[in-house]
C-alpha cells in the first residue's frame, strides 16, 4: 500500500538550512534485542524482524522502524534501528513518537462521540460552534461559515485552504524552528496565504485547517481544553492508552522512554516546536502498542456505543471517493484486503483490516519516504494474519 494519506510537508529546503550533526549513512544499525526492541515469540517475530531489516537495508535514510501487529492469536512487536541518530539510541518496542496526522482519527472519534450523545449535530453550520474571532477571520477571506458543516470539516470537503502545505509556512519554520504557534495564528495563516478552494461539500482537499477548527469546536462544546476533551470523550484510561498524550499540552506519562526523533532526510524534526502541528491536525505522542489498542477498540465497539457511528465514520464521501476519505480515517488496500487507517507525516501508519481482524501500527521516524515501499512488510503482516485465521 504505497499511499500518502496525510500530507503535512516540511519543505526539502529545511535540509539545507538545519542539518543534524551526524549523518544517517553509516549510523543505522539493527538493534532489536528480545525484551528491548522485540516482544512476542516464534516464527511471527522472526518474519517481522526480517521484514524490518529488509526495509532498513533498502532505505539507508530510514533511521529505524518499529511495528506492532495484533490479530486473533497474534500479538507481536518488533523494532530495529535508531530512535536518535546523533546519540545512537536504539528504537525500542515501547518508544513513543509523534504520530502527526494519525491524531485526526482520535479527534474525529471525539467529535463523533459528541454526535452520539446528541451534544453536536454533524450537519449543523460551524458558525454555531466557533468563536466570533474565528468566524470573523473566515468571513474576511470569503468563507461563509453558515454554509460549512461539521461533517464537511471531518471529511475534508469544506473547501478550506490548508496552511500546512504552503511554502510560506515551511519558511517560517525554517527561519524560526522554535516558534510557538497558536491555533488562531494557524487559522489566520491559512486565510492570508490562500482562498476558499470551492463550494462546501463539492470538493475534497485534505486540510489541517479543518481539523484545527474541529479542535476549537471540541473545546467550545465540552468547555474543556482540546487534550482534555479528546482524552475524556475517547476515554483513554478505559482503553488503556497509557502512553498517549498531547505533546507540551499535557505532562508526559511517568517512567516513559525518551521520544523518538522524527527525521526529514537528515533534518531532525525534534528541533521544531511541537506547536507547528499540535491543535487537532496533529499533536499526539503515542506508541505502536497504544495505536493498535485504540484502533482495535474503535473497530470492536469499545469507543462508540452505537455501531452506526463507526459505519458513519468509515463511509467514504462522494468528493473524497478517489482518496478513500471517511471521517478522520481512510479506506486503503493492504495486500488485497479492504482496510481502514491513517498515515502521519513523520513515517507513522495505523491500519485495521476487518475481515482478518488485523491491526498494525508502525513508524519509520522518517518523513522523507517518497521512495519507501511499504508493500513487502505489509504482505508479511497480512500473511501472518491469514495463517492465524486458517488455523483458528
Amino acid at each position: 500500500m504505497t499511499l500518502r494519506l496525510a500530507p503535512h510537508p516540511i519543505a526539502v529546503r529545511l535540509i539545507a538550512v538545519l542539518v543534524v550533526a551526524a549523518l544517517l549513512v553509516g549510523c543505522v544499525g539493527i538493534a532489536a534485542a528480545a525484551g528491548d526492541g522485540a516482544t512476542g515469540d516464534g516464527e511471527a517475530r522472526r518474519r517481522l524482524l526480517a521484514g524490518l531489516e529488509a526495509d532498513l537495508d533498502a532505505n539507508p535514510s530510514v533511521p529505524g522502524e518499529v511495528v506492532a501487529v495484533r490479530a486473533p492469536g497474534l500479538d507481536v512487536t518488533v523494532a530495529a534501528g535508531l530512535a536518535d541518530v546523533s546519540e545512537g539510541v536504539p528504537l525500542r518496542a515501547e518508544t513513543p513518537f509523534r504520530i502527526a496526522s494519525v491524531t485526526k482519527t482520535f479527534v474525529a472519534a471525539a467529535v463523533l462521540k459528541l454526535v452520539e450523545r446528541g451534544d453536536l449535530r454533524l450537519d449543523a453550520p460551524i458558525s454555531k460552534y466557533l468563536s466570533p474571532e474565528s468566524l470573523a477571520v473566515l468571513r474576511a477571506d470569503g468563507y461563509r461559515p453558515r454554509r460549512i458543516t461539521v461533517r464537511q470539516l471531518l471529511t475534508h470537503t469544506a473547501g478550506l485552504f490548508d496552511y500546512a502545505t504552503t511554502d510560506a509556512y515551511d519558511a517560517v519554520n525554517v527561519d524560526d524552528p522554535g516558534h510557538r504557534w497558536t491555533a488562531d495564528e494557524q487559522l489566520r495563516f491559512a486565510t492570508e496565504h490562500g482562498d476558499p478552494l470551492g463550494a462546501p461539500g463539492k470538493v475534497y482537499e485534505y486540510s489541517d485547517t479543518g481539523y484545527v477548527l474541529l479542535g476549537e469546536i471540541l473545546g467550545h462544546v465540552t468547555g474543556e481544553p482540546l487534550p482534555v476533551a479528546v482524552r475524556q470523550l475517547v476515554d483513554f484510561r478505559r482503553l488503556g492508552l497509557n502512553h498517549t498524550y498531547w505533546e507540551t499540552l499535557e505532562p508526559e506519562p511517568p517512567g516513559g522512554v525518551a521520544l523518538a526523533h522524527p527525521y526529514f532526510d537528515t533534518f531532525d524534526g525534534a528541533m521544531l516546536d511541537p506547536s507547528h502541528d499540535l491543535y487537532g491536525g496533529g499533536g499526539l505522542v503515542s506508541t505502536v502498542g497504544d495505536l493498535t489498542r485504540f484502533y482495535r477498540a474503535l473497530f470492536h465497539g469499545r469507543v462508540f456505543d452505537d455501531p452506526r457511528i463507526l459505519r458513519l465514520m468509515t463511509k467514504i464521501s462522494g468528493p473524497g471517493r478517489r482518496a478513500g476519505a471517511g471521517m478522520g480515517i481512510f479506506r486503503v488496500d493492504v495486500d488485497g484486503e479492504r482496510c481502514f487507517g491513517h498515515l502521519g507525516f513523520w513515517g507513522t501508519q495505523t491500519i485495521h483490516c476487518p475481515r482478518l481482524d488485523l491491526t498494525f501500527a508502525r513508524t519509520t521516524n522518517q518523513a522523507d519516504d517518497a521512495d519507501f515501499d511499504s508493500d513487502p512488510l505489509e504482505r508479511v503482516i497480512a500473511d501472518l494474519a491469514r495463517a492465524q485465521d486458517q488455523d483458528s
